[in-house]
């Protein structure tokens, strides 16, 4: 029972820190790569119609912020996991993946960005993650 809680409570943490990664890049990325010209990107709105004035290099960010957001998440829950359970990471990945499916259908991005983000930005990162965290946590020592 113990350990389920402690899953639970991972995932949570893992997703309010992956989260709030995503947003800081999605906030930051504009200020990096300006937007094109005539573009609204303050509302779902008018990022959805000016969405086809963007070029290749306007998908960096939206890009890194799914896959560091996924990996930061991970990275966090497998820390936090009782016994370096993978399963938080996973839960993780699958929930990232989750919401990068659900943007495909509410922006019209290319089909080519819609295929790299959803292919490595998230179960990818979250791989990655667990085992960034498993190696950066020590082992517990056992005691005779």
């Amino acid at each position: 029972m113990k350990n389920a809680v402690l899953m639970v409570l991972a995932v949570v943490i893992g997703l309010v820190a992956g989260s709030a990664v995503n947003m800081g890049l999605v906030l930051l990325g504009p200020h990096v790569v300006t937007p094109p010209t005539g573009a609204d990107v303050t509302t779902a709105e008018g990022l959805t119609a000016s969405l086809h004035l963007f070029e290749p290099r306007h998908f960096l960010f939206p890009f890194l912020a799914h896959a560091l957001g996924t990996l930061a998440g991970a990275f966090v829950a497998s820390l936090l996991a009782p016994n370096r359970s993978p399963i938080p990471a996973s839960v993780i990945g699958v929930l990232f993946l989750c919401g990068g499916i659900a943007s495909v259908f509410m922006l019209p991005a290319p089909l080519w960005f819609c295929i790299v983000d959803l292919v490595l930005a998230y179960l990818p990162m979250a791989w990655l993650g667990h085992r960034l965290a498993t190696a950066a946590r020590p082992r517990a020592i056992a005691v005779r």
